[in-house]
């Protein structure tokens, strides 16, 4: 079976989504889901980590089961400012 589509992950700062384009580059599918946006004081935003894979894999698990087998290739564009730190002697 021949691949049909190209895909995408857009991971934004209030939201991912994924895409399924057909080879004209219209779109043939799109799953977004938001994620929580927290303030721990005036001027910031934090995100937790976990919920934006949570909701990348989610997205993709939706349109891949309607397009089984019929994706050539994805790509992916992220937020450039975000930084995810972990404390490596607890592992968190």
């Amino acid at each position: 079976m021949a691949k049909k589509y190209a895909a995408a992950v857009d991971q934004g700062t209030t939201s991912t989504r994924f895409m399924i384009f057909d080879h004209s580059g219209q779109v043939a599918g799109v799953d977004q889901m938001e994620h929580e946006q927290i303030y721990p004081q005036a001027g910031w935003v934090e995100h937790d980590p976990m919920e934006i894979w949570q909701t990348v894999i989610d997205c993709i698990e939706e349109l891949l089961s309607l397009y089984p087998r019929k994706i050539a290739t994805i790509g992916i564009t992220n937020q450039r400012e975000t930084t995810v730190l972990w404390d490596r002697k607890k592992g968190t």
